[in-house]
Formats: C-alpha cells, structure tokens, sequence
C-alpha cells in the first residue's frame, strides 16, 4: 500500500502519529462550541471587570452627589456649534423642577465643553484590595481643570453613579456562585462517596439523609434565614456570609446524591480494586481515586450551579432578605427599580437587571461547551 505524502517527514521515513492527551481532546471540543466560547468571553469580561472596578469605575460607589439624584445616564457628544470633535465630551446639567407639576428635570450648560480623558485622578481605592491608588480609567474635565459629572447608567435617588455600583455589585453577584461551591463540593464529595462507596446500610441511611434535605423548601428556608440575619442588627460581612450559608445548606444534597451513583459505576473499576489490594485506607481510595473521575461532572455541575446561586442571591436580594447597604450587588441594586412608576420615569434602574440576566445565560453557555466537551458521545 503506497504511502501518502502527509505522513512522510521532510527526509522520506514514516511520521510518527501521537495521539492527543484527553486534556487536548476536551480543549478543542470546547474551542469548537462557538455559543460556549462566547460565554466564557463574556464571564471573562464580567469577572475583569468587577476585580478592577475601582478602576474602571469613575468614582466611589458610596458617594452621594446630592445635586445630581435620578440623572439620566450622561450623553456624549461630537459637534458643537465650533463645529466636529474627534474627542467625546459632555456638558454639565443642572437640576430643575417644572413649575406646573413640580417634576425634576436636567438642563445642560453648552457654554463649556468637558472632554473624556483616560487613567485620571480622583477618589482613592485599594486595586485588587491591595495597592492604594487613586487613577481611574476616564472622567470629564474641561481645559481649565475644572471636572463634570459622567453617569454612564445614570445615578440612583441618592445621586450614587449606577456604573460604579453595578461594577462593585458584581463581586458579590459573581462570588455567591464560587463561594457555596467551596463549601458544598467537598461535603457533597465525602457524604456522596461514602453513600456510593460502602452501600448497604451506609448507603440506606445516606439515601434518606439526602432526601431529606432535598425535601427542604429551599426559597422559604432562605426567606427565613434572610429575615432571620437582617433582625440581629449584624454587619454586611455577616450577612453576606449568612447568605452563603443557607444557600449551601439546602444545595449539597442533590450533588451529593449524583456524587453517589458516579461513585457506584466507578467502585467496581480494576484500579479500585488494585488499591483495595494496596492496603489503601477507604477514605484515600475515594479521594484519591475515585474523586479524580468525577473530575468533568465537578466541572460541568460548577459551571452550572453557579448561575442558579446568582439568581437565587438576586431574588433574595432585590426582596429585601439578601446584601444590604453600605455592600451591593445586582439584585440589591434592582431593588430600586421594584415599582412601575419609578421605571416609567428611570427606566436605567433596570440596566443591573440586564447584567443578571446576561451573567447567567453566559455561565450557562458554557457550562453548556464543557458538558458537550467532556462527552464524548455528544455530537454523534
């Protein structure tokens, strides 16, 4: 059989086939799910964002600009009556009431022109928490020095920059997720392979303990907790961590019990058996064995545990019973927007919505890519 020119090196031999690892196969899966690769864009772009938010946001998101409550988001311009700019400026409003129906409304003074620059001054932060700066990615100043106000989601009733707020809001949105993970994994890990591993009795017992906290209501229970923690009169971090709590305390149940039949099919494995006949203790042979094989479920069910946490936290939130002030998050933000004639008249207050909703489509891309990714029957 004559030998084809692809498979010959440069000097005539044989080339030799190296077959991919499984980390490549599952890479190129993923590299090939285009609506996953523009999820894990877009979580990349939420999660850089709300690491440097003191960065690119302009200014403190506890700040109240008490002239400036409900303004619109800020309009950008390119021509005057000088004619066109190929720099974006903006013009500084002042607040106004009509005097028929007393409605507040903005009017700008085109008199001067406040140009958009890049990496300037103002209030000081901690970047990544650790170094203490005060530059910001943009802001408004005219060629005088003196500084405009720039609200690019416009600003809440107390005159607070909704852009700030929602890039602040989105590491707490964004780390519920991570956090119970931490917490429900390693439990689900050990109750799931002690049920899957031992059967029987262990596994008899292990089922009804399941069941029973997958029975739990998991709303109403973190309702409860919620109103719970808000009437001790404790600080954010408290609460924060409260939220975590509960929010693990009704999820660890369900994994733990996909756990269990992962780990049922794996047990009978000859590796299994080779380190039984070891003299491997139980414990290391489900961590160290067995755990590793469930290696792409772990991946897949993080993926997709973590926006039903963000939506969840949201809910809690924008209720009454989640984050409270001075800490933020999207749904604690949404809260503002909880009647229909305040979005009549500030239809921005929705904008963290859209984050919610965009956040939890993206995660779910791609955890859709990695699930498609680590089957191998999945496009056949």
């Amino acid at each position: 059989m004559a030998k084809k020119k692809d498979d010959l090196n440069l000097d005539g031999r044989q080339r030799e086939h190296v077959s991919p690892s499984q980390a490549e196969m599952v890479w190129r899966a993923f590299l090939r799910h285009r609506v996953g690769n523009v999820g894990s864009v877009i979580v990349g772009i939420l999660v850089l964002s709300a690491a440097f938010a003191g960065f690119f946001a302009p200014y403190n998101y506890a700040t109240q600009y008490n002239m400036y409550p409900f303004s619109a988001p800020t309009t950008f311009h390119f021509r005057s009556n000088d004619g066109f700019s190929l720099r974006p400026f903006v013009y500084k409003t002042t607040r106004e009431f009509d005097p028929k129906t007393y409605a507040a409304y903005y009017v700008p003074d085109t008199s001067k022109k406040y140009y958009i620059r890049f990496f300037v001054h103002g209030s000081e932060y901690r970047l990544l928490g650790l170094f203490k700066t005060d530059i910001h990615f943009f802001g408004a100043r005219a060629k005088d020095g003196s500084e405009a106000m720039v609200f690019l989601f416009g600003s809440d009733a107390f005159g607070r920059d909704l852009f700030t707020r929602t890039l602040i809001g989105g590491r707490i949105s964004l780390s519920v997720g991570p956090l119970v993970i931490l917490i429900v994994f390693p439990i689900a890990i050990l109750l799931g392979g002690l049920s899957g591993y031992y059967g029987g009795g262990v596994d008899m017992f292990m089922q009804r303990l399941f069941e029973v906290f997958m029975a739990i209501p998991g709303l109403p229970i973190l309702l409860v907790i919620g109103a719970a923690i808000s009437s001790m009169s404790l600080s954010p971090t408290f609460i924060f961590l409260g939220i975590i709590a509960g929010l693990s305390f009704i999820s660890w149940a369900g994994i733990a019990r996909v756990i269990r039949g992962q780990v049922l099919a794996v047990r009978q494995m000859d590796y299994v058996a080779a380190a039984k006949a070891a003299g491997a203790s139980d414990l290391r042979i489900i961590l160290r064995h067995i755990t590793p094989s469930l290696t792409s479920y772990l991946v897949v069910a993080a993926t997709l545990t973590i926006p039903g946490m963000m939506l969840t936290e949201a809910t809690l939130s924008y209720l009454g019973f989640g984050i409270h002030e001075p800490m933020t998050s999207w749904g604690q933000l949404l809260n503002a927007a909880n009647n229909v004639v305040g979005i009549q008249l500030h239809p921005w207050l929705l904008i963290p919505g859209i984050f919610i909703v965009v956040g939890v489509l993206a995660f779910n891309f791609m955890g859709d890519a990695l699930r498609d990714a680590f089957d191998p029957f999945s496009n056949i």
